[in-house]
């Protein structure tokens, strides 16, 4: 039995979690979530909690047990605390600002470089404007805008500049040394 699949998702009072077929919907404060459930995936609700099964131990279904219960879990807390990412500008001149559903990011380029944020999305800018929080219910789409930002400028190894995460470790490579 897998460790984390067997592990029953505690739903808080706020949440309600159906399930239709191969789909479950989890609805909560802050939205709707839907996910299609893998072939072989049994998901029940059981008073206020979620518990996720398996039909067999085929290799493939034991692998998409808890991943399916932590994806479950995942849209539970997506839909009533919500999620955020950090993402920090550094570098001379380098900014950021926010318009409507669109992010407009001047960082080192000839041209500003406009983002635009998918549904689901908002994107705030500090008064520096050299960080950017993004919210949202959905993890995977938070971290897949959060990959997309970082990669329109990923952080120089020689002086730092670029955009990263606030948690990330930029480990500086020293330039060339003097000749003696």
């Amino acid at each position: 039995m897998s460790r984390i699949g067997k592990n029953p998702i505690n739903l808080p009072e706020s949440v309600d979690v159906k399930t239709q077929g191969d789909s479950v919907t989890v609805k909560g404060p802050k939205g709707e979530l839907k996910w299609d459930i893998p072939q072989g995936i049994k998901v029940s609700v059981q008073d206020k909690t979620v518990v996720v099964e398996r039909s067999s131990d085929i290799k493939k279904i034991k692998a998409l047990h808890g991943t399916t219960r932590n994806i479950i879990s995942d849209m539970v807390r997506g839909v009533s605390e919500g999620y955020q990412k950090v993402l920090e500008i550094t570098g001379v001149g380098y900014r950021a600002q926010v318009q409507g559903s669109k992010i407009i990011f001047t960082i080192g380029y000839s041209r500003p470089i406009e983002f635009n944020l998918p549904e689901g999305i908002s994107a705030e800018v500090d008064k520096r404007q050299t960080q950017l929080t993004l919210k949202g219910i959905n993890k995977q789409l938070i971290g897949q805008v959060a990959a997309d930002i970082r990669s329109l400028r990923p952080p120089d190894p020689y002086k730092g500049k670029g955009i990263r995460y606030t948690d990330e470790y930029i480990r500086l490579k020293p330039g060339k040394a003097g000749k003696k």
